[in-house]
């Protein structure tokens, strides 16, 4: 399941042309928070989409938090607002804030 929330994350990513570092920072996240903790199945996209928006609000420069917002917003109603605000706020709890830090991209540039 974890490799078909990073292949929807790719595709999230292209498809708001999100930065590398945001789209490997998500996938960080999402790695880290289910390290932690158990996650059932109809969680996993909430997960996802959670850790690339806390992705875009710490590494986009331009308004990707917008983005992310109106791709949660035409979800068909899956999740709320409030379903995602929670999420975040355990997902940020569970990495006990510690959400800057090396990835691939990094080691990519030296």
């Amino acid at each position: 399941m974890r490799a078909v929330v990073v292949d929807w994350l790719v595709v999230l990513a292209e498809e708001f042309e999100l930065h590398a570092e945001t789209l490997h920072l998500a996938v960080s996240y999402v790695d880290r928070f289910l390290t932690m903790n158990v996650v059932a199945r109809d969680k996993l996209q909430l997960l996802a989409v959670t850790a690339l928006l806390v992705a875009a609000k710490y590494e986009e420069i331009e308004s990707a938090e917008m983005k992310v917002n109106i791709y949660i917003n035409s979800m068909d109603n899956t999740y709320t607002k409030q379903q995602v605000v929670k999420m975040e706020a355990d997902l940020l709890k569970s990495l006990n804030f510690q959400i800057g830090g090396p990835t691939v991209t990094t080691f990519l540039r030296t």
